[in-house]
């Protein structure tokens, strides 16, 4: 199967998790990724662990291979005359370039964006940032635990204000890594029309700031700055975390409907002055908790996600990792896949949160190529560019 972005040609120059993250997913959807990283060390996060995986002298960081399957591995120093040689010849034959330097290195290397449409006027460009390529704090280094500080995510999470807390994973390199592949393919949809390519930025800050949703609009129309509620909805209740007798289950009751149902179930009675409407429960939220554990706490969390179901209310369990990855439910959706790694031997990676039509497997592919080792695809992509070897490094050892 050639994948809906066969034929697309990706140089990706990005490294840690937003710029990777982006290019396995154009990877995942059948575009061919050539992925340039330094001879020495090559993407930071390849020496990001522990863990790591292999025999001593071959390992490979797990963080690594989380982002990096569908790609091919070419090393380059860009500083160097063989190295702005290779990136000319890539960018003349790609579709989109991936790139997520401070602003202004790619210029300082010698490709600011007039020279790279000089090159190729059908190039799309992706260009990733912290906090913006403008701006009086653009130049700034982007990390995403700093840029969920920055861009208010972490007050809004945690146990309570006075706890500000991090998502528990890079959720801002992640979301910076959709939104360019957004971009991205709105720009290659453009220039199917006009035959020119251009530049899509974003950021870390916007993309954060792009997901505040409704707690955003709290404070842009209605004024209230919201604060971290642990785990319960700051506009409708009850929708969070309760305890039973063994362990926590989440229970969302999004309408009033729901609401009746609910409170038969658990013997609340539902026109309680305190808990009539919505907008009462909210305002007495505490006093609900305690009366809904009260009663939850009388049976097992497995008995009552059973009753939750049978009178059809929103419920689940809060899982740990293993549990999810062994969820016949997970494994249903193509969300594991299977690769053979050239050094570490079969892995299994989480997959793709794309299916098309009737597919079994996630992305766009029927065989998913493993993360690459660094530099494995070097001889190869240079003799598609038509370039000599390099001559040898005097100073390498």
């Amino acid at each position: 199967m050639a994948g809906l972005l066969d034929g697309v040609v990706v140089v990706d120059l990005t490294r840690a998790l937003a710029g990777p993250h982006a290019g396995m997913t154009l990877g995942d959807l059948g575009a061919r990724v050539i992925k340039v990283e330094h001879p020495q060390g090559g993407d930071d996060s390849r020496g990001w662990g522990p863990p790591f995986v292999g025999e001593p002298g071959a390992q490979e960081s797990t963080y690594f291979l989380s982002c990096n399957r569908n790609k091919e591995s070419v090393t380059a120093d860009l500083k160097s005359a063989d190295g702005k040689e290779l990136l000319t010849r890539l960018v003349e034959r790609a579709d989109v370039l991936l790139e997520n330097f401070r602003p202004g290195v790619l210029a300082r290397l010698g490709f600011p964006t007039e020279r790279l449409h000089e090159l190729n006027p059908r190039l799309v460009v992706c260009s990733m940032t912290g906090f913006g390529h403008d701006g009086p704090e653009g130049s700034r280094a982007g990390y995403d635990q700093i840029a969920q500080g920055e861009a208010g995510l972490m007050s809004l999470t945690g146990p309570d204000p006075d706890e500000p807390t991090k998502v528990g994973v890079p959720i801002g390199d992640i979301l910076t890594g959709m939104n360019g592949v957004i971009g991205i393919l709105a720009a290659l949809y453009e220039r199917s029309r006009t035959g020119r390519g251009r530049v899509v930025r974003t950021s870390l800050l916007s993309s954060i700031v792009g997901v505040h949703a409704f707690q955003g609009a709290r404070w842009t129309v209605a004024g209230e700055v919201p604060t971290a509620l642990g785990n319960h909805h700051p506009s409708i209740a009850p929708y969070g975390l309760f305890h039973t007798a063994d362990s926590p289950v989440q229970i969302a009751v999004g309408n009033q409907a729901l609401w009746r149902a609910f409170a038969g179930l658990l013997g609340i009675a539902p026109d309680d002055p305190r808990f009539a409407t919505n907008t009462e429960r909210v305002t007495h939220r505490d006093e609900l908790i305690g009366v809904i554990e009260e009663r939850l706490r009388q049976d097992a969390s497995e008995a009552w996600l059973a009753r939750l179901a049978e009178t059809g209310i929103p419920a689940g369990k809060v899982r740990t990792l293993d549990d999810v990855y062994g969820w016949e439910q997970t494994r249903s959706q193509g969300l594991l896949l299977e690769v053979e790694h050239e050094t570490v031997g079969p892995i299994t990676l989480p997959g793709s949160p794309l299916r098309f039509d009737d597919q079994a497997y996630s992305g766009d592919r029927d065989r998913h190529l493993p993360p690459p080792p660094l530099g494995r695809h070097t001889e190869d992509v240079r003799a598609w560019l038509g370039l000599a070897d390099p001559a040898p490094d005097p100073t390498a050892s």
